[in-house]
């Protein structure tokens, strides 16, 4: 399903990946770009009408929204690229990073993101709010930028020897995408020292679910199964692993989040009923505090126990689907506090769609079943396990390791759901002062309810 048939994105990243496109000879403008070429003062009136209709905040960052029109609207443009160039300006005075004008070609690269079908280098990064530092959310598996080595929280200085000092997030992601086969030279600051990571350029075909069924004896069974985004496929791909592991006989289940930086709003929800018979999923709301509540549906595909593992690149649509489950007693949550993005966009195209820009809204803040609001504070676990360094140097060395025995996080799920205990040696270990359910696979632990709370005190990184 195209993002354009509901429009609401939840993603805490920017991809910086290339739109693979079919390249038609001859000259083809479509509606969107003859309008806008003729008159693209319109262009720049068009924008400042959806943020003035339809952004999250009525203080528009305190600024006076109505003298920034006239403002704008005063100069002259010679070109939609000097249009484009004054709407980025504007909408800077938002001070949101998620409120975005998208070029035709930046537009397209949103399209083919979500569609899960990509090519480039595979990585996700944000701009940290106070820094404005180009951050690594996370690579996508299986990719040129995983292979490569690149970690979650890794500091892009350089792209091809350029400072990304003071840089916009989007000319990072165009300098970092490129044609397939060609080269692009990352400098990354890791703590204290500075690694440069050459990496070539691939297509990338994204298959966001992985699944396994795994034995435990006595035949009983563990379905695994790892989402590391939430694209159109993602909903699909997740019933299909649902259904297969519940007719291999799976008993229980370890649903793995971990740097997973969101994606599609509705895709979320879809997967959210796919685990809760009942209770609500997520509420909405936007600037006049009208709340809109997605429900669970009654038709879930299990009931059977399930830990939910998360992480510091758990984010946006991660965090609905963990705070849906976590509130409402569905799942248990182990590993480390989440990203902490709780903002909703609307995507749409400016004009026809057909190959014109299109502009990202932030519309509304989203709530947790319980009405938490987890935007920069993120979602504590029921159980907090950290890595070492060692650790995570062991799992991002060697991708096969990840959801294993290897795997510290991992083997607590395995522990809270067969009441055994076999946590490796060295790990950091502390509950996040929740209740316990111990083994999960106990009937009563599946509706017992959990007391959840989320920390004032966050070293999750500011969007």
């Amino acid at each position: 399903m195209s993002i354009f048939q509901r429009g609401l994105v939840l993603s805490a990243t920017a991809v910086a990946v290339t739109t693979v496109v079919s390249v038609i000879t001859g000259l083809h403008i479509s509606k969107t770009q003859a309008y806008f070429q003729g008159s693209p003062k319109e262009l720049v009136d068009t924008v400042w009408q959806e943020i003035n209709r339809n952004y999250v905040d009525a203080t528009f960052n305190q600024q006076d929204w109505q003298a920034v029109r006239t403002d704008y609207l005063e100069q002259d443009y010679s070109s939609p690229e000097a249009a484009y160039t004054a709407i980025r300006e504007m909408l800077e005075l938002l001070d949101d990073p998620y409120t975005r004008f998208m070029d035709p070609q930046e537009f397209e690269n949103m399209r083919v993101e979500t569609s899960g079908e990509l090519t480039g280098v595979g990585i996700q990064i944000s701009q940290d709010e106070e820094t404005r530092e180009l951050v690594v959310v996370a690579p996508i598996e299986d990719t040129p930028a995983f292979k490569a080595g690149l970690k979650t929280g890794d500091v892009i200085v350089k792209i091809d020897g350029q400072s990304t000092e003071g840089m916009d997030i989007n000319e990072a992601v165009n300098l970092i995408r490129g044609r397939v086969d060609s080269e692009v030279t990352l400098t990354i600051r890791r703590e204290a020292s500075e690694l440069v990571f050459p990496i070539i350029r691939a297509r990338i075909e994204i298959h966001p679910v992985k699944f396994e069924f795994r034995p435990n004896g006595d035949e009983a069974g563990t379905g695994y199964i790892r989402l590391t985004q939430f694209s159109a496929n993602a909903a699909d791909e997740m019933q299909d692993a649902i259904e297969t592991l519940e007719n291999n006989g799976a008993t229980q289940y370890v649903l793995d989040l971990r740097s997973n930086p969101g994606g599609l709003l509705y895709s979320s929800i879809n997967i959210a009923r796919m685990w809760l018979e009942e209770g609500i999923i997520v509420s909405t709301v936007n600037r006049q505090g009208i709340t809109d509540q997605q429900q669970a549906n009654g038709r879930a595909l299990t009931d059977k126990p399930l830990v939910i593992l998360v992480d510091r690149g758990s984010a946006s649509a991660s965090e609905i689907l963990s705070g849906a489950l976590q509130d409402n007693g569905r799942a248990v949550l182990v590993g480390t506090q989440t990203f902490g993005k709780g903002l909703v966009q609307s995507v749409k195209p400016l004009g026809d769609g057909s190959s014109g820009p299109g502009l990202a809204v932030t519309v509304a803040k989203y709530l947790t079943p319980s009405g938490r609001d987890i935007n920069q504070e993120g979602i504590v676990p029921d159980h907090m396990l950290e890595l070492t360094e060692e650790q995570r140097d062991t799992l991002s060395g060697d991708q096969a390791l990840i959801g294993t025995l290897a795997d510290p996080q991992y083997v607590r799920a395995i522990e809270l759901l067969t009441g055994t205990a076999l946590t490796p040696p060295g790990t950091v270990s502390a509950d996040a002062g929740v209740v316990d359910q111990g083994n999960l696979s106990d009937s009563e632990a599946e509706s017992s309810e959990v007391e959840n709370s989320v920390s004032e005190d966050t070293d999750v990184d500011s969007e």
